[in-house]
């Protein structure tokens, strides 16, 4: 990954992904149907958040699991 932090211009860093819940029906459901990764820089922690794409099948899989 070529990688390089915009506040401290480190060039290492972690990449994770996280899953959240978005309008009231899927907050009520626990559906998480919105997902992000997210790279924080390794030194100063800085850390952006980019919207990805989900499916519907890994929607339901939520549904039926929570």
């Amino acid at each position: 990954m070529n990688y390089k932090c915009p506040k401290c211009h480190n060039t290492t860093c972690t990449v994770e992904q996280l899953r959240s819940t978005g309008d009231t029906f899927s907050k009520i459901f626990d559906i998480q149907n919105k997902k992000f990764t997210s790279v924080t820089c390794k030194k100063c922690t800085y850390t952006e958040f980019y919207k990805a794409k989900t499916g519907a099948l890994s929607n339901i899989f939520d549904l039926f699991t929570n």
